[in-house]
């Protein structure tokens, strides 16, 4: 599959709006409404049609090169993940008034769980489209080790750009600092990326395509 479905308009409206809802109610509870005079609440409307996009342009690459296919949707899915993890954090601080200490490690540990597992459901149905009766359970053992294998890099590689490469075309420190973060999270997405489509969601040969074949011998030994 190499083009926009109709299962790609349902995921995208649906993990747009709610990245949208959720990023709105983020910056309300930190005092932010506008953007350049924008309201905010106008996110709701910008994040579906912005998937909506990044999907269509993750197969327009996919056509030149394959194993990109499935990009558009991956990425998409990274940001509304983002985002859930973003706004459970923010939920437990606002209720608890908390957002320091043990407290916030326990918030943190709450909001990646509740990302992660929604990332799994939507990576396997809509990403990736993995076969339908695996053992699940080792599955997404998998997929999480993965997800911590992405932290670390995204860690370390932010560790080593901040600390030891030295900002560089006159940036001062701080917005160094940012850059360092954007390396760390490039490099992870392309790690998860690369981990999820190999070793957890590899591509399974169509067993009705195999019964139909009719030289069934012949696309077996190939």
């Amino acid at each position: 599959m190499n083009h926009f479905t109709k299962k790609d308009l349902f995921f995208s409206v649906v993990t747009g709006l709610l990245t949208g809802t959720i990023a709105w109610r983020v910056f309300h509870f930190l005092g932010k409404e506008e953007f350049f005079g924008i309201s905010l609440i106008s996110l709701i409307v910008i994040i579906p049609v912005l998937w909506i996009i990044g999907v269509n342009l993750g197969y327009f690459i996919g056509r030149r090169i394959n194993f990109f296919n499935q990009f558009g949707r991956f990425a998409a899915v990274g940001f509304t993940n983002f985002a859930v993890d973003s706004g459970v954090l923010y939920v437990l601080i606002a209720l608890t008034q908390t957002s320091s200490g043990i407290y916030y490690g326990i918030f943190k540990v709450v909001s990646f769980l509740c990302a992660v597992t929604l990332s799994y459901v939507w990576n396997r149905n809509w990403v990736f489209g993995a076969r339908k009766n695996p053992d699940m359970a080792k599955e997404f053992l998998r997929f999480l080790s993965v997800n911590i294998g992405a932290i670390i890099v995204n860690l370390s590689i932010a560790y080593i750009v901040v600390n030891y490469v030295k900002p560089q075309f006159g940036i001062d420190e701080n917005a160094w600092a940012g850059i360092g973060a954007i390396a760390g999270s490039a490099c992870a997405l392309l790690l998860s990326f690369v981990g999820f489509k190999m070793s957890v969601f590899p591509p399974q040969t169509d067993v009705n395509e195999v019964k139909n074949d009719p030289n069934p011998v012949s696309n077996l030994s190939s």
